[in-house]
């Protein structure tokens, strides 16, 4: 089957509970059913102080980051990433917008007009599965995770969308694209 959408699958791992607080990110770019290019990034978030409960998640540290781009010159350097894209991609996609759009606020920069497809509710549409965390959704449809790895988070949000895709080519019209 040809896949008729090109997309972009995001993650982004916070250093707290603000969602200007992206210490990490990763981009997989899916055109014609295929992954065609992948990015990981650290980002130096807004503050240094990283929260205990996030860093238990996803092992980075203010000392992993310090040094790197900080989010507006990290888009600025990377946003064509997008170009071509007809929707963004990401397993529950309110908090992947919420991060994208307090990022690019803080960074006085646009937010991408993009629609989104949230991989939790494609789950539950598709194939009715609960619960729907990501480790869950991979576990059903056999993808390897390396769960927090924004890397490793991205790919399997874009694998997702090819399985739903594959089975039902009309899965993605409630979400509007």
């Amino acid at each position: 089957m040809a896949f008729p959408k090109t997309y972009v699958a995001i993650d982004f791992e916070t250093a707290d509970a603000q969602r200007d607080s992206a210490c990490a990110v990763g981009l997989a770019k899916v055109r014609d059913g295929s992954i065609v290019d992948r990015l990981y990034a650290l980002i130096r978030p807004p503050r240094s102080r990283f929260s205990p409960f996030c860093v238990g998640v996803h092992g980075i540290r203010w000392s992993d980051v310090k040094d790197c781009p900080g989010f507006k010159d990290f888009w600025i350097d990377n946003a064509q990433f997008l170009e071509g894209a007809d929707f963004l991609a990401a397993h529950n996609a309110r908090f992947d917008r919420a991060v994208l759009g307090a990022c690019c606020a803080m960074a006085s920069l646009p937010a991408p007009r993009l629609p989104f497809v949230c991989t939790v509710d494609l789950a539950r549409n598709q194939w009715g599965l609960r619960p729907t965390k990501l480790p869950d959704v991979c576990r059903y449809l056999g993808l390897e995770l390396n769960h927090h790895n924004a890397a490793s988070d991205a790919e399997a949000c874009a694998r997702i969308v090819m399985a739903a895709v594959v089975e039902n080519p009309r899965c993605l019209c409630p979400f509007g694209v």
